[in-house]
């Protein structure tokens, strides 16, 4: 989708579920990391997540510009657009928009270690020096098993 198409996108979500017009930009922002979409006070411009497009698809997506929209709508009409209001609360169920999003599945990598005496494995983020280090439940020697990737 490009930014054009967002934009409509945006302006048809708006006319259809608010019956109000969406007068100004909406654009995507790769940098966006753990929310769908953010509505910007000043400018009152949308930016949105496009790999939220890219996991979910289209009709999660346009759940989230719902979700923006009442921020949109209501900071705009001088009500309340924040998580905690009524107003705002009572708006998402009316346009049935989610109030928080899931979060995107990501792959990590971890380092798998095993105790020599207790057989225990254990991951960890950071690969560490096994010398310096002795298993928490027994006090035995351990040993780095090898280098996975893990879904979180």
């Amino acid at each position: 989708m490009t930014e054009l198409e967002l934009q409509r996108h945006m302006e048809r979500v708006s006319l259809q579920f608010f019956q109000k017009r969406f007068q100004h930009q909406a654009r995507f922002n790769q940098r966006l990391r753990t929310t769908g979409g953010r509505y910007l006070l000043q400018s009152h411009d949308i930016e949105m997540n496009p790999r939220y497009l890219e996991n979910f698809g289209l009709d999660y997506f346009i759940g989230i510009m719902k979700h923006e929209l009442c921020h949109y709508h209501l900071h705009l009409e001088g009500k309340g657009y924040q998580h905690r209001d009524a107003d705002f609360r009572a708006l998402l169920a009316k346009v049935d928009a989610p109030r928080f999003c899931q979060a995107i599945p990501t792959t990590q990598k971890m380092h798998r270690y095993t105790c020599l005496s207790c057989q225990t494995e254990f991951l960890r983020k950071r690969r560490f020096d096994v010398k310096k280090y002795r298993c928490g439940r027994c006090n035995g020697r351990l040993a780095y098993k090898n280098e996975e990737l893990v879904n979180r």
